[in-house]
């Protein structure tokens, strides 16, 4: 390893292959991401959770097993958060709720399992939206996550502080969940990449469900390679996940290098409208315009049901996360409220003091949607247009290989912003949301800086299970570019 090249500015590649090649141990590795967590953390408030000494000692282990000639696992070492999200049997998980406060798991969820055998070295827990409701991270019951960026900013939801934890160096990768954006979005505001698999390609066994047909997991990281590298160890049939799909992985990174020459990728014009602010027009443009140059040939594409996208959502994912929230009562789940003088006291205390804002509103919406006499007229309506937008993407898909957006109408906006307005918060979503809708896997990943050097994401979605074009089209660009190479000032 060049002895002036800072362990947290390797990319996953190279700091596996250091590793390995014993130029750097895993202890070393750990050390020094632990390190900038402790510097940078109170600025950032990135991580809710750390387990110095047991990182450590994981690092050792994987240290030791290595010098006996042993395998680890193809990520032998490599330091990762994981969001609170996560169950994880030696790390609270409260999903940044006061209602999960010193929740702690007996088990990991699937994800950190594979991660764990893998070989990787679990760094702590981020932070996020309370019950991944958000799409800024001001919605934490821990506090407001920062954009490393601008610490006058968000970083995105409800991933927030995964992304700003790869963002500012305070993790080789981290994990995150995607529900309506929650992965790309903050990778978009962050400056990273981010991606978000074809639902049920990753096992959501032990993830804290806020909307069960829309969640997924996916990772964040500095670059395409680090994400296509983590997916190929996270992804793969779990039979304690109803919902996970009998497929094997893909060659993920091998499909780094595939090239994009002969593919078409679709234009949705419905992504190009009014709201959209003219630096990331002109990035978005300019990202096209190379991958034209590298082989790719665009075509305009039409998603006409993208109108009815964010309403659709918002009802679909309150429905669901009103069912899935019934059980923090304070009886099975839940830190229950002491000084209530009755069951049905206790009820309403505990979920009165343990819920924040956000959640109430939306298990509120989501009652009243699976209410008799407006089940019909709300919930049922929004699960038939999800249909019609999955619809969309089949016959643009008839047409095109891939498709490619703007991930976030906007950068990063102040904090505060849009706390006092939901639905502009909810707009903020309005390009990532029809992807979960759908099913299909996408990634978002840096194509541009604003004139207040904010970074900007390119979107791009591919069928479901083309996970591996997905990755192609992705390290196409960036080995065209540079923007991967840029990081905060702080960072540096």
């Amino acid at each position: 390893m060049n002895t002036a090249t800072k362990v947290t500015d390797l990319n996953t590649s190279e700091l596996l292959q250091n590793i390995r090649q014993k130029t750097l141990s895993a202890t070393e590795a750990t050390k020094a991401y632990l390190d900038r967590i402790d510097s940078l953390n109170t600025q950032l408030n990135a991580y809710l959770y750390l387990n110095h000494e047991l990182a450590l000692e994981n690092a050792a282990s994987i240290d030791k097993r290595l010098a006996a000639g042993d395998d680890p696992g193809p990520l032998a070492g490599l330091p990762i958060a994981a969001k609170d999200i996560f169950v994880t049997k030696d790390l609270p998980t409260s999903c940044a709720s006061k209602i999960l406060a010193d929740y702690q798991a007996c088990y990991d969820a699937t994800a950190i399992d594979r991660l764990r055998r893998a070989g990787a070295v679990i760094l702590g827990k981020t932070n996020m939206d309370e019950f991944a409701m958000g799409s800024s991270n001001e919605n934490s019951g821990y506090g407001a996550g920062r954009n490393p960026w601008d610490l006058e900013r968000v970083p995105g939801g409800s991933s927030g502080g995964s992304a700003a934890a790869v963002a500012a160096r305070l993790c080789s990768v981290a994990l995150g969940t995607d529900t309506g954006g929650s992965i790309r979005q903050p990778a978009s505001l962050c400056g990273v990449v981010g991606m978000k698999p074809t639902y049920g390609r990753v096992s959501r066994y032990g993830v804290i469900a806020f909307a069960s047909s829309l969640d997924q997991v996916g990772p964040l990281a500095k670059d395409v390679e680090g994400c296509a590298a983590v997916m190929e160890a996270i992804a793969g049939h779990d039979p304690r996940d109803a919902t996970s799909l009998p497929h094997e992985p893909g060659a993920y990174l091998q499909a780094c290098n595939s090239g994009i020459k002969g593919k078409r990728i679709g234009i949705p014009k419905e992504y190009f409208v009014d709201g959209l602010q003219s630096d990331v027009r002109e990035a978005v443009d300019s990202a096209i315009d190379t991958l034209k140059s590298l082989g790719a040939e665009p075509i305009e594409i039409s998603l006409p049901h993208t109108r009815y996208a964010v309403a659709t959502y918002y009802l679909i994912c309150t429905a669901e996360a009103s069912s899935n929230l019934a059980r923090y009562e304070g009886v099975r789940y839940g830190k229950r409220d002491l000084e209530a003088t009755d069951l049905t006291q206790m009820y309403r205390q505990t979920r009165q003091l343990g819920f924040g804002p956000e959640v109430k509103r939306r298990i509120m919406l989501g009652t009243f949607a699976l209410s008799a006499g407006y089940y019909d007229a709300y919930y049922a309506k929004a699960q038939r247009v999800r249909t019609l937008i999955r619809r969309d993407f089949d016959d643009a898909f008839k047409q095109c290989d891939l498709i490619v957006t703007p991930t976030s109408p906007t950068p990063a906006f102040p904090l505060g912003e849009k706390t006092a307005d939901p639905l502009q918060m909810y707009l903020a979503d309005i390009f990532t949301i029809s992807c979960n809708l759908a099913g299909l896997p996408g990634i978002s990943l840096g194509c541009g800086f604003t004139a207040d050097e904010l970074p900007i994401g390119l979107q791009i979605l591919a069928k479901p299970l083309a996970e591996e074009d997905l990755f192609a089209a992705a390290a196409a660009y960036q080995h065209a570019t540079d923007w991967h190479l840029r990081c905060p000032e702080m960072a540096r």
